[in-house]
């Protein structure tokens, strides 16, 4: 019996990317476990991964290509040969070039695989030679990222890593130990030395209840909170005047601003008491060095990118950046992106830039009469759109076009897959090498293949080349190797090593504190606490608090009095990849309504009640949550992200399409809803 160990990376949308070890007896993958050796996963898996195996041999896996053979929707398919369906998709895309321009194809694509290779590469190639539509923004991570950069020139902030020399821990809205769970270690090792942890969190998460303090802001309501914090540390003289005046612009103008949010004003909008904020305020103000990590969680707001903005002050105020343990920590996948350069790949086109589409809003792109061309011909991999872009109804009516062709790259037939016209099979993360970047720590993984793809599926990239031969096209880039690819991807690390141990650190100072002398990537080299860009961008020159049109203070407020939100709260799956698996599934329970007792109460719901959560956009039929122990608060509802089709009904069909204030992003948490008690599963959503 031949037995070996294969090192890999994880490939999933999660800031942990971590390493993990594949047992393979005799060409079958028999066990997947942690990499011990794994400088920050450190051997641990979260439980879904660990049961990856269960995914990858399902029997309910595609691994032929896969062709209509029914109604659209029904997901009625028929397996066909590699050659037909390419044929297939070849003249039906041509024909709809042929009518309306290259304009008129879609592509689709997100980050169901963060490998250099598998998430973006030939695709971008394929996609410019057939002249199709380019695909713009993002779900999550592009208001964080473009916020940042837009507010202190550079999206960098410090190594997450760092929070283990704080003595304040300041977690704001995140919740490190489900979503980051590798990260918790070390905020413990912080806190065993003496640190404080703080979460300030519209939901009770369970990082909240592990907390030192938990601070729970009506939802959309942070910025207020941090200018009244600002108005403190300004008020009672806790600012680092010399850091200020050697790296900073626009202070007095700033502290100007805040002198008129107080913490009552703050309290009043936040629903946190005046005198939390006070003490939070002066805490940060006096202990050092004082950490703050966040994530993408509250980008998804109207004005979510002003979220960053202004959060970004408040180390800048104390001088926090200065110390190793302070500053500000969020995604640092600017990093990698800044040493594994992929530029590339990208295509030299001559003539006028294509037309860019929202990916945010595909519904409105499949369903509006106001594009010319029309998008009649949708291409979909590395995602579930039908399940996770918001206005999901709106996702399911557009993919029910009898004139719209579908071509899917997927390992399941997904909510999404349902709708196609072709599904090709695409390999897992374990039949496949790839290079892994991470967006919560600084290391770089390297993905062995540990077994031959099962069936006929393919890697994303041998479906790229795969069809570029069968629209006939024989530029020589459109075929470029893997091998080559990665090559050039890792030009700038030492590659050797990171084939061998599977894992290394980016080529980065050890003590990682890019603004502890200033050094901001502003025009002027300061931080500009009052922005003319910004302020001519219509975002104001200084930090405002501004209310959503969909909130509850908004226009927008009435008939649904209810702010929803829709996190990810599963111990065993995040995302919509292992939710149709029962044995992750399962001892989730199903998908649910939580609200508050009092909001319960005034609407006659008792726990366990079925209820309908509704607004103009769709509704789904639920069971209810409530009592002392539930994690929202008055005024909000809480119905998760991730279940969906055949386990029950995607929140997605509730959420909010409203792009954010500046950063391409999404206000799925701007979303108001009304609940009732429903005698019947009506009301579910199209799909």
């Amino acid at each position: 019996m031949a037995i070996r160990t294969v090192l890999g990376t994880c490939h999933h949308d999660c800031p942990d990317t971590c390493g993990w070890e594949v047992t393979v007896e005799d060409g079958r993958a028999v066990r997947l476990r942690g990499n011990p050796a794994h400088p920050y996963s450190k051997g641990e898996l979260c439980p879904k991964v660990n049961r990856m195996l269960d995914r990858v041999y399902s029997p309910d896996r595609v691994l032929t290509p896969l062709i209509r053979d029914g109604a659209k929707g029904d997901g009625a398919f028929r397996s066909a040969s590699w050659d037909e369906a390419l044929d297939f998709v070849a003249e039906r895309v041509r024909a709809a070039v042929a009518q309306h321009g290259g304009e008129t194809v879609l592509p689709w694509g997100d980050a169901g695989t963060q490998g250099s290779l598998m998430r973006s590469s030939l695709d971008r190639r394929f996609f410019a030679r057939l002249g199709a539509s380019r695909q713009v923004d993002a779900l999550c991570g592009g208001a964080a990222r473009n916020a940042t950069a837009s507010a202190i020139g550079s999206p960098l902030t410090n190594d997450p890593l760092d929070v283990r020399h704080a003595r304040l821990v300041l977690l704001w809205g995140t919740n490190t130990r489900l979503t980051n769970r590798h990260l918790w270690p070390f905020i413990e090792e912080a806190r065993m030395n003496g640190a404080k942890v703080v979460v300030v969190d519209p939901v009770r998460t369970i990082t909240a209840d592990a907390a030192d303090q938990f601070i729970q802001p009506l939802p959309g309501t942070d910025v207020a909170m941090m200018l009244a914090m600002m108005h403190v540390l300004v008020r009672d003289g806790l600012v680092d005047r010399d850091y200020l005046d050697r790296h900073a612009a626009g202070f007095d103008e700033l502290a100007a601003h805040v002198a008129g949010w107080t913490p009552d004003r703050a309290a009043d909008i936040c629903g946190v008491a005046a005198d939390v904020i006070e003490a939070l305020a002066r805490e940060y103000g006096t202990v050092t060095p004082a950490f703050i990590r966040t994530l993408i969680g509250a980008e998804h707001r109207e004005h979510g990118a002003q979220f960053f903005r202004t959060l970004l002050c408040l180390p800048t105020l104390t001088g926090a950046w200065r110390h190793r343990g302070g500053g500000l920590s969020r995604s640092v996948g600017s990093y990698a992106d800044s040493i594994l350069d992929d530029s590339f790949l990208d295509p030299v086109e001559s003539g006028p830039q294509r037309r860019g589409i929202s990916m945010n809003r595909l519904g409105w792109a499949l369903t509006t009469d106001e594009l010319d061309p029309p998008v009649t011909a949708l291409f979909v991999w590395n995602g579930n759109p039908a399940a996770t872009v918001p206005e999901a109804g709106l996702v399911a009516d557009g993919l029910a076009r009898e004139d719209l062709f579908t071509v899917v790259s997927e390992q399941f037939v997904t909510e999404t897959a349902r709708w196609a016209d072709v599904v090709f099979p695409a390999c897992s993360q374990i039949e496949q090498d790839d290079v892994v970047p991470a967006w919560g720590h600084l290391y770089l993984g390297y993905n062995h293949k540990a077994i031959e793809p099962l069936g006929e599926s393919v890697p994303n990239t041998e479906l790229w080349r795969r069809l570029s031969r069968a629209f006939g096209f024989d530029e020589p880039e459109l075929y470029e190797p893997d091998e080559s690819i990665l090559d050039r991807l890792l030009a700038r690390v030492d590659a050797g090593a990171l084939r061998r141990d599977g894992v290394i650190r980016l080529p980065l100072p050890e003590d990682l504190r890019p603004y502890a002398h200033g050094g901001f990537g502003t025009p002027s080299g300061r931080h500009e606490l009052a922005s003319h860009s910004l302020g001519t961008a219509g975002h104001g020159r200084l930090p405002e608090h501004r209310e959503a049109v969909e909130g509850p203070r908004g226009p927008g407020a009435g008939r649904h009095p209810l702010v929803l939100m829709s996190p990810k709260i599963h111990q065993r799956f995040l995302n919509t990849s292992y939710s149709h698996l029962d044995a992750h599934a399962r001892p989730e329970g199903g998908a649910y309504c939580e609200l508050s007792p009092a909001d319960a109460a005034a609407r006659g719901i008792a726990d366990g009640d079925l209820v309908r959560v509704f607004n103009d956009r769709g509704a789904v039929v639920v069971p209810a949550r409530t009592g002392p122990d539930v994690r929202t608060r008055d005024g909000m509802v809480i119905v998760p992200f991730g279940w969906s089709w055949p386990n029950g009904p995607t929140v997605n069909v509730l959420t909010s399409s409203t792009p954010t204030d500046w950063g391409g992003g999404v206000a799925f948490y701007d979303t108001l809803v009304e609940v009732e008690r429903s005698e019947d599963a009506g009301g579910a959503p199209r799909n």
